[in-house]
């Protein structure tokens, strides 16, 4: 497979002239960063005693407490009043009573439909239940949806507009197939099973009433009495031909607040320390199933963390030994990743050092596997690059430079695209930097079968590859923390979704 980068401009006359001689101090401290540490600190972090370091659990608190203990032995500064912690002010969420009635016929959560939706209704509401199946002006114009639980087809399709369109044309409620077969539905419904005891994490937000039950298309045509075919067709452009039901639903909710943290340690530079590289990872996984499995999080993000760590302890020694960077740099493991980004938002809302200061961010989630596309590949030494180029062409650049003097990895953008299916640029810690036009780049080794698994364990790490990649990491943001200029931001954010 040949290597994905492109040279450009002053990189490929660089090239061109030989002018990539490495600077041996910057390899000095990216030597020591090794396997041996990476195992160390992970077998710690993603052991079954951490319990899949859920967020605001016992555990997450034990994974906040190592990492800052771990800052503060090098001797970086806690930032938030000399600590180093960023408290995040989340909520657990629990539907305690959850109910849907179709005709005579009561579902059962989580099995039957899935509540997906907001609301808090202490008595059960009475309606009927009509097919209006895909979103469209004509479709609408021919169901009245005003006060009614709506029936709607999204397979394939982004479902928040859908359901908002829907709502903002009067239902009270919508029931909703996203995605084709009952297996695919079965193996949502268990994960949604398997977190009803804990409650959905989140920012405290006022009740909005919201019921949106999602259903397999199986159990959707057995609502409405229909095969699953007549309703795809119906759902064109004939959805009044689809009989209505009576209906009725109730929700019931509570809120507890979440003991949650971001971990930051904080090391400052010299001439330009008014300026400040982020280098992150979410050191929080899923938990355990409901049948007490434990979701280790090895690569998802164990490995992110423990890289961020090693890369912390390299700059660390450099500056005993009176190596300073020229711009300051922040260390930071936020909480919440796994239940929407949710550490990094509060970060990049409420951020310690101002936003205007932050030149980078460096974002690594996940850099400790072989993915589905390399598994066969002969030469294994890769990792995807995403959203170095989106804000500042300068950042690609200096990257495959880095990569060309010192790690030679195969540099892969196949999800660098803002339209990239998989949506990967949207998807981890770095989009909240993104979204305040900061150039940042995301560092990932791509999906295998142990995502979100519990099998996603210690002994699949590949640790002279994650080494690698967390030297590679080292040396891009020894180049940003020390070079004269900061990156120019020479791009724009087109869209603000995720």
């Amino acid at each position: 497979m040949k290597k994905r980068f492109a040279l450009t401009g002053a990189l490929a006359l660089s090239l061109s002239l030989g002018s990539f001689a490495q600077n041996p101090v910057q390899v000095k401290y990216a030597n020591t960063i090794t396997a041996g540490d990476l195992e160390e600190y992970l077998t710690f972090l993603a052991s079954d005693e951490m319990r899949g370091r859920d967020t605001g659990s016992p555990e997450g608190l034990i994974a906040a407490n190592y990492l800052a203990d771990f800052y503060k032995e090098l001797g970086f500064t806690g930032p938030v009043d000399g600590g180093y912690f960023q408290a995040v002010p989340l909520v657990s969420t629990k539907f305690e009573e959850v109910n849907l009635k179709i005709g005579k016929n009561k579902l059962v959560s989580n099995e039957d439909y899935v509540f997906i939706g907001d609301g808090d209704m202490k008595k059960s509401t009475k309606t009927d239940l009509v097919f209006l199946g895909l979103v469209s002006d004509e479709n609408l114009a021919k169901v009245d949806v005003k006060d009614k639980l709506v029936g709607i087809w999204a397979v394939g399709e982004r479902s928040n507009n859908l359901i908002n369109t829907v709502m903002d044309a009067g239902a009270a409620g919508i029931v909703i197939v996203t995605m084709e077969g009952q297996a695919n539905f079965d193996r949502i419904a268990n994960r949604y099973k398997s977190l009803a005891g804990k409650g959905r994490i989140g920012f405290d937000k006022p009740t909005d009433q919201r019921p949106i039950f999602m259903v397999s298309s199986d159990k959707m045509g057995e609502l409405f009495g229909s095969s699953v075919e007549d309703l795809k067709e119906a759902a064109k452009s004939n959805p009044e031909s689809i009989k209505s039901q009576k209906a009725s639903y109730q929700v019931e909710k509570s809120k507890t607040p979440v003991e949650a943290y971001n971990v930051m340690g904080f090391l400052e530079g010299t001439d330009k320390k008014d300026e400040v590289l982020v280098i992150s990872s979410h050191y929080d996984h899923v938990g355990v199933s409901s049948t007490g499995e434990v979701f280790n999080g090895a690569d998802d993000d164990g490995s992110g963390t423990v890289s961020v760590m090693e890369i912390a302890q390299a700059f660390a020694t450099a500056a005993k030994d009176g190596i300073r960077p020229r711009r300051s740099i922040l260390f930071l493991n936020v909480t919440g990743e796994e239940k929407g980004l949710l550490g990094s938002q509060y970060y990049s809302e409420n951020p310690i050092f101002p936003i205007a200061n932050t030149v980078n961010n460096i974002n690594i989630d996940m850099v400790g596997r072989i993915d589905y596309e390399y598994q066969d590949a002969e030469n294994k030494d890769y990792v995807y690059v995403i959203g170095s180029e989106m804000l500042s062409t300068d950042l690609k650049k200096i990257n495959e430079y880095n990569n060309i003097t010192y790690t030679d990895l195969i540099l892969d953008y196949r999800y660098d695209a803002e339209d990239d299916p998989n949506r990967f640029y949207y998807r981890s810690d770095h989009y909240n930097f993104a979204k305040f036009n900061i150039p940042v780049i995301f560092f990932f080794n791509g999906v295998h079968d142990d995502y979100h698994q519990v099998t996603d364990t210690v002994d699949k790490i590949e640790f002279p590859l994650m080494t690698k990649r967390a030297q590679l990491i080292f040396h891009t943001s020894w180049d940003l923390a020390n070079r004269e200029n900061r990156t120019r931001v020479d791009g724009t954010n087109t869209r603000t979704d995720r």
